[in-house]
């Protein structure tokens, strides 16, 4: 975590304004300078709102994939602030490629990516994350933020194998174990 003193105002006020909102950081930011947050149980535009509050706070950018369609004028130009980026779901290998390329000409890029792909409740995750961190040789962290006891963190550092789908199942029965709540309960299916 960035010392207090160097932190931006933006940084402290985002701090607070979580604090105020209830909410306890678990954790500091990631220590690689590129990294793949996971961010589950995602049941809730809000679900953004406090994970932005939490890695600002540390001092830190996490970049969020968002569909074009909200990148209009003024929308486009705050969100684009925040760190989001406009994605075309509607081609997800050239979604993929496009993420691979700007984290590997990046020195610094933390993303963020829901695995669930959705706030709607499915059974099985995505795993274009799992490309991802396998193509730039990026770590994964199990991020969480549990809306039952307003906790927040970066979760610990999960280790990716060759095997995609036996990693998605690790995955979730690893976030099973932490007993998470969605903002929406009925959203977040546990296996």
């Amino acid at each position: 975590m960035a010392d207090k003193k160097k932190l931006s105002c933006k940084a402290r006020f985002c701090g607070w304004l979580l604090r105020k909102k209830g909410w306890t950081r678990d954790s500091g930011a990631v220590p690689e300078k590129r990294a793949i947050l996971l961010g589950v149980p995602h049941t809730s535009f809000k679900d953004f709102i406090i994970s932005y509050l939490f890695y600002t706070s540390l001092g830190k950018t996490a970049h969020v994939m968002i569909k074009k369609e909200f990148f209009f004028f003024p929308v486009g130009w705050f969100l684009r602030r925040v760190g989001c980026i406009p994605v075309d779901r509607s081609n997800s290998a050239a979604l993929v490629k496009s993420l691979i390329t700007e984290m590997n000409k990046a020195e610094e890029f933390h993303l963020a990516i829901a695995p669930e792909g959705t706030r709607k409740p499915v059974k099985r995750w995505k795993a274009g994350f799992h490309l991802i961190a396998r193509e730039t040789g990026v770590p994964v962290y199990a991020g969480y933020f549990d809306w039952g006891t307003k906790r927040v963190g970066i979760g610990e550092r999960f280790e990716l194998t060759d095997d995609p789908k036996a990693d998605l199942q690790r995955l979730q029965a690893h976030y099973e174990t932490l007993h998470l709540k969605g903002k929406h309960p009925e959203g977040y299916i546990t296996h």
